[in-house]
């Protein structure tokens, strides 16, 4: 498949979608093809939920600050506990039954592959059809692959003659690792910044150690068609744009059947899947033929991750027997310069500093762990993030450390509808303001900002465990949408196209825990 090079900025920046939060310290400048690749409205007709004021500001920052009725309020003493003794260390922070913890960062993974705005500020008033988006809006992982062996050719390893993939052993990993076995890290340049598509992929160790199974999945792909004899003589660029097709299909197939499914339910994802939707990604395009993203996609409903996060998690389990390393994911009150922090915070090599993806994943050996319910509170490190102290990648340095007070600020500068008004635009029963009762002393429990309307709609019809109406029609939309809209994914070229790499599940089948096996990096515990 011969694939067209999107061109992506990646600069120091502002987040958007699941990101945990806005300043980035992205390191590869890019020229954006199409000056008109901005973000647009969903519901253009609607109005905004509130004034685009200071007071509104203050009032919504208020309605997010740490200690508000967003914040679960967790006890943040013990990182263990937080796991093992939720009901007393986080009787506001349920678990989820019905998704794991990687769930989260696969979903935050894919919103670092399609959003991306890196100039609007939190203290002012901001139009859509002005603010770019310097992603491209489809699944396409130039995340992962920039703009190409050539045009990126620092994230590139060609010494075998083929384009793989660059990535990094971690020194003194193997004695701290199961088996002895070698970790890796991204690539690094001198100053310990991470050499990569998206830098705000380094947010936090989980993301930046997934990036490196995306990597490593590419180089497993190459190897598997050189050993092919149909591919030996075929020059490097021809294994590579093979090798990005296979990993990028295998990547959107995950999207579509085991993610979608997750997070709207399986009949939606059907309902979408045989009809076109309210958002026509196809009729919303920038003059290169690419889809523009909506805000009330990127700004509100595909924030629903961040309640999602866990305080604190198991991120390995360290040599036999040793400890495993145990960390919230975020702590502000740690050292930010040291180069091994006892947090989760990204952009560190150490030698503990890896994952074991059996906490993450399902992979039937009982030690999975699950994220937390989407609901109306999210975990108390998210209140208090680090970075106002020193520059850590994405994360802020503005002073504004509370991520739920930045995502409602977000929500009055673009002037966004309530979540009340689109579900009367979907014809589906609004919550009431009884249902909305914490949001009265704010006088938002009848116009409610979309985002926090998402997550108490997932609570309160869904039992946490799946978006509701709203939400998945937001959600299911897009990505449906984005995915039929690129030319080069699986369900536009090929819809009929099945997984054919090594799967647990047989042929035809393929799940985030096969590319995880397939890449390499599921070290056996025993």
């Amino acid at each position: 498949m011969t694939r067209s090079v999107r061109l992506l900025p990646v600069l120091a920046a502002l987040a958007c979608g699941t990101s945990w939060a806005d300043t980035v310290d992205a390191r590869f400048p890019r020229q954006q093809r199409h000056d008109d690749n901005m973000f647009t409205r969903m519901f253009p007709e609607l109005p905004a939920f509130a004034a685009q004021t200071d007071r509104v500001r203050n009032a919504v920052s208020l309605l997010g600050a740490k200690d508000g009725p967003l914040d679960a309020r967790d006890n943040l003493t013990d990182p263990i506990q937080s796991i093992i003794n939720q009901p007393v260390f986080s009787p506001n922070n349920r678990d989820s039954t019905t998704m794991t913890a990687g769930v989260t960062f696969f979903g935050q993974f894919l919103d670092h592959d399609i959003t991306f705005d890196r100039r609007s500020a939190l203290t002012r008033n901001a139009d859509p059809a002005r603010t770019r988006n310097f992603r491209t809006a489809a699944f396409d992982l130039d995340s992962v692959y920039g703009e190409g062996p050539e045009r990126s050719a620092e994230l590139y390893d060609v010494t075998s003659g083929d384009y793989r993939m660059r990535v990094d052993p971690i020194p003194g990993s193997p004695a701290m690792s199961r088996k002895g076995a070698m970790r890796y890290d991204l690539p690094r340049d001198a100053g310990g910044d991470a050499l990569v598509g998206d830098s705000r992929n380094d947010e936090n160790v989980i993301l930046s150690q997934f990036h490196v199974a995306m990597l490593r999945f590419h180089n497993a792909v190459v190897d598997r068609l050189r050993a092919q004899p149909r591919w030996h003589g075929a020059t490097a660029r021809q294994v590579f744009e093979e090798a990005r097709r296979v990993v990028t299909w295998h990547y959107q197939w995950c999207i579509v059947n085991e993610f979608l499914p997750m997070t709207i339910g399986q009949r939606r994802v059907d309902q979408l899947l045989r009809e076109r939707g309210q958002y026509r990604a196809d009729a919303r395009r920038d003059a290169g033929g690419n889809p523009l993203l909506p805000i009330e996609f990127s700004v509100a409903a595909y924030r629903f991750g961040h309640s999602q996060v866990r305080p604190s998690y198991r991120l390995n389990f360290g040599p036999e027997n040793g400890t495993p390393f145990f960390g919230f994911v975020f702590d502000d009150a740690i050292d930010p310069h040291g180069q091994d922090p006892n947090d989760l915070r990204g952009g560190r090599r150490a030698a503990r500093r890896f994952v074991d993806w059996q906490t993450f994943f399902d992979f039937g050996d009982g030690n999975v762990r699950p994220n937390k319910l989407i609901d109306g509170k999210l975990s108390t490190p998210l209140m208090q993030l680090p970075g106002s102290l020193a520059a850590s990648p994405g994360l802020p340095t503005d002073g504004v450390q509370s991520l739920a007070s930045r995502n409602l600020v977000r929500h009055v500068n673009f002037g966004l509808p309530s979540g009340q008004a689109i579900a009367a635009r979907l014809r589906v029963q609004a919550l009431t303001p009884g249902q909305l009762a914490d949001l009265q002393p704010f006088n938002m429990a009848e116009s409610t900002p979309l985002w926090v309307y998402v997550l108490k709609e997932a609570e309160l019809l869904e039992a946490g465990a799946r978006l509701g109406p709203v939400g998945s029609r937001i959600v299911g939309e897009v990505f449906i949408e984005l995915l039929r809209a690129d030319r080069d994914s699986y369900l536009a070229e090929n819809p009929r196209w099945r997984p054919n790499l090594p799967s647990s599940g047989g042929p035809g089948t393929f799940r985030i825990t096969d590319l995880l096996n397939l890449a390499g990096v599921v070290v056996p515990l025993q």
